[in-house]
């Protein structure tokens, strides 16, 4: 399961991205965005998170997760689809070159740092 390194990874960011001058703070969440190409089963990310975050500043913490679709551009027509089923052909010329601008992505889009002081 290689959601649990994933998770593992998530925690190390979040923490690191803690300022110094905010001892005592916790991440209240972090926001995630996961491309349906990713090979990312969100369910299981969400449980290894709940498992890792145990004794660490993001105890507690939400891990929101947007999916993103997958876009593609058609090399030869120019046309732009989102793909729902897996044929990776154009809607349009039915041609083969295209090139995939969404969908593989995981990143962390921002992490929210609550001050308990």
């Amino acid at each position: 399961m290689h959601e649990m390194g994933i998770a593992m990874e998530i925690v190390d960011i979040a923490k690191a991205s803690i300022p110094e001058d905010m001892q005592g703070a916790r991440v209240r969440r972090v926001n995630l965005q996961v491309g349906k190409l990713s090979a990312i089963v969100s369910d299981s990310l969400r449980f290894c998170f709940n498992l890792v975050v145990k004794d660490t500043p993001l105890e507690g913490a939400e891990l929101a997760i947007e999916e993103l679709p997958v876009v593609a551009r058609c090399k030869d027509c120019q046309t732009q689809w989102t793909v729902e089923e897996p044929v990776f052909t154009c809607k349009n010329c039915q041609g083969g070159a295209i090139d995939i601008l969404s969908g593989r992505e995981l990143d962390i889009k921002s992490i929210e740092i609550e001050d308990e002081d």
